[in-house]
């Protein structure tokens, strides 16, 4: 298997940048659409499996607090199809770092999340 393919990573880039201007200006229907129907999602005090429960669960969220930022992106390919993307993400006036993982899968439709979660630190 060849790893960290440079035609694979920056597929995945293009897509995870979408999918987080999707996700800053809450786009519901356009950060659904970069997730697999079966994915499974951690968040930091939720989870949903499957791409009802995570749309019944985003429709009642707001969005994010103004001023997302990410930090130390990594992206890593393994084969043409499958690559995992981990960032930290903050916010204006804190100090904490929150952790985001993906696994991204070449599907038919085009890359799609197919496992997230989402943590932060304990206090």
């Amino acid at each position: 298997m060849e790893i960290d393919r440079p035609d694979v990573i920056a597929e995945v880039t293009a897509a995870f940048e979408a999918y987080e201007r999707a996700l800053v200006a809450n786009d519901v229907e356009a950060i659904l659409a970069f997730f697999a129907g079966r994915a499974i999602r951690f968040g930091i005090a939720d989870q949903q499996d499957g791409i009802e429960e995570q749309a019944r669960w985003r429709g009642a969220q707001g969005g994010l607090p103004p001023g997302r930022r990410l930090k130390d992106t990594t992206i890593r390919a393994y084969g043409v199809s499958t690559a995992i993307v981990t960032t930290l993400f903050g916010y204006p006036g804190s100090d904490v770092l929150g952790r985001q993982s993906q696994t991204w899968v070449r599907l038919p439709e085009g890359w799609r999340i197919v496992h997230a979660h989402v943590s932060e630190p304990a206090a």
